[in-house]
């Protein structure tokens, strides 16, 4: 969707304060801070960048930040570099197993091989049958194991924290409790983020079941961390959360939106 058209849909969905989080991104910011502005709504500026630790992918969104800021647009530049070489091994490894034309067709849904995922291959495969639809495709293919299947060395967290911090934004450790670790794994996530100048974790996410609110709302309290809120919304086909529609952040926390008092536009 269009920024244009997310902010319409947030706004009649009661949405007051809103972020666009594309993955290793932020080409949309201006677009739709003006698309906020014109539906009534205050917003942030944001992105969710891809980084490799304990060798899981992880997420750190940034809120707040300068969009314009250089050394987060080259280290932005850098992380998505790698995305068509490992997008052009997926689809070798598709066609291995009789899929064939995948690196084409995921193409169709991104435009740019910069920024081509594993949800682009996933609507190709729900597009031509091989799949019903997308939780289906990332049970039997694109998963450690399954055809499709290509690691990738993203950022690593400190630059991650680092792109953030010095673009004066906020970073967030985005849906922890989708990650595979355990929890001395996990532990040492948030005692590293912490370290590298991280400030908050989501806590009530379309990600998150109602017990890792709670679970991740003590974790921020345990850390000193201010809790985000995000819908984790793709597109109306693929998500699991409307934009607008999550329960409010348990109480006793501090909201990530109160340290970016003076960035929200």
């Amino acid at each position: 969707m269009t920024p244009e058209a997310l902010a319409e849909r947030a706004k009649t969905n009661g949405v007051e304060l809103w972020a666009l989080t594309d993955h290793d991104e932020i080409g949309g910011q201006h677009r739709a801070a003006a698309a906020a502005r014109a539906q009534g709504m205050h917003y942030l500026t944001g992105t969710e960048i891809s980084v490799t630790f304990a060798g899981e992918t992880v997420h750190i969104v940034g809120l707040g930040f300068d969009p314009d800021d250089a050394a987060m647009q080259q280290g932005l530049r850098n992380t998505r570099g790698g995305r068509e070489q490992r997008a052009m091994e997926m689809s070798d490894s598709l066609a291995k197993a009789g899929i064939r034309g995948a690196y084409e067709g995921a193409l169709k849904f991104v435009g740019n091989p910069d920024l081509i995922s594993r949800t682009h291959f996933a609507r190709f495969l729900v597009e031509t049958g091989v799949c019903k639809e997308t939780s289906e495709v990332f049970r039997k293919y694109l998963t450690e194991g399954k055809p499709g299947y290509v690691p990738h060395r993203w950022a690593s967290l400190q630059d991650a924290v680092a792109w953030i911090t010095s673009a004066k934004g906020v970073a967030v450790i985005a849906h922890p409790g989708r990650y595979k670790f355990t929890p001395n794994e996990e532990y040492a996530l948030f005692t590293e983020f912490k370290s590298h100048g991280g400030q908050a974790v989501e806590v009530v996410t379309g990600s998150h079941s109602t017990q890792e609110y709670v679970k991740y709302a003590e974790t921020a309290r345990e850390f000193g961390l201010a809790a985000s809120r995000g819908s984790d919304f793709h597109s109306p086909d693929e998500s699991h959360t409307d934009l607008g529609t999550l329960p409010f952040l348990p109480g006793h926390l501090t909201p990530v939106w109160e340290l970016l008092e003076d960035r929200i536009r």
